[in-house]
């Protein structure tokens, strides 16, 4: 069903440059969950190639109750570790923000946002139904200075049948950015038809790994080794490289 792994070679992530969506600060979601594996994940990382990592942990109400303060309070923990332990590796922190009631408030708040390169921020709806103000909150975030960037949009079922909303997004101003695991079926032939067209039809900004565990990390490993994956994208204008 999914072709991407017929033929390797000695190929690596290094033309991406930074993966700007993962999951590797521990203990803070439903990521990594100590410092130990985080030091390996980061070093894995960089034997695959890249040279920039930006943590993106959920900020989830009820579920994630992550903060500013404490997302950039645990990315210094990690610096400090990733120095004692000899891996030199940038690492920086983003958020992934839950589309909601709460996170449409802190825009019009003026809280602070985790962003990352041009002033991008790394957005997400719910797997099982629209955010109801996702218009709302990307033309907010716009009007703010920000570059709102929707997170594997291919992962949407609800938008399987209804291609032309991601046209919309990209009109309004939202750029998308597709999960490298999407590619190796790893969330099943919907998502990966989805994720297909999206880079056939060069609507694709970004690639991240989303990165959560041991099963992402063997796939990602999986797929870098694949001269078909590599010759697939090779005309997307990827801005992961900017950052």
């Amino acid at each position: 069903m999914f072709s991407f792994f017929n033929k390797k070679s000695d190929k690596n992530f290094s033309f991406l440059g930074a993966d700007m969506h993962n999951h590797l600060l521990p203990g803070i979601d439903d990521g990594l969950q100590t410092m130990e594996q985080t030091l390996a994940f980061v070093q894995e990382m960089k034997d695959l190639g890249y040279k920039k990592l930006i943590c993106t942990p959920h900020i989830l109400p009820g579920i994630h109750d992550n903060t500013y303060e404490g997302i950039l309070s645990k990315l210094e923990e990690v610096k400090s570790a990733l120095v004692k332990a000899n891996i030199d590796m940038p690492i920086y922190a983003g958020a992934e923000y839950m589309v909601g009631l709460e996170f449409a408030e802190a825009i019009k708040n003026n809280k602070p946002l985790l962003t990352f390169g041009k002033n991008y921020v790394l957005i997400e709806m719910s797997f099982a139904a629209v955010s109801q103000n996702i218009v709302e909150v990307v033309f907010d975030l716009l009007m703010k200075g920000y570059k709102p960037i929707l997170a594997h949009p291919e992962r949407y079922s609800y938008y399987h049948h209804n291609f032309d909303v991601f046209h919309e997004f990209i009109e309004r101003g939202c750029l998308l950015q597709v999960n490298l695991l999407s590619l190796t079926g790893y969330y099943g032939k919907p998502v990966f038809k989805t994720a297909e067209k999206l880079i056939k039809n060069k609507m694709v900004n970004f690639l991240g790994t989303d990165m959560h565990h041991d099963g992402h990390l063997k796939m990602t490993k999986s797929l870098v080794q694949s001269s078909k994956f590599h010759h697939f994208i090779k005309d997307l204008d990827l801005l992961n490289h900017t950052l």
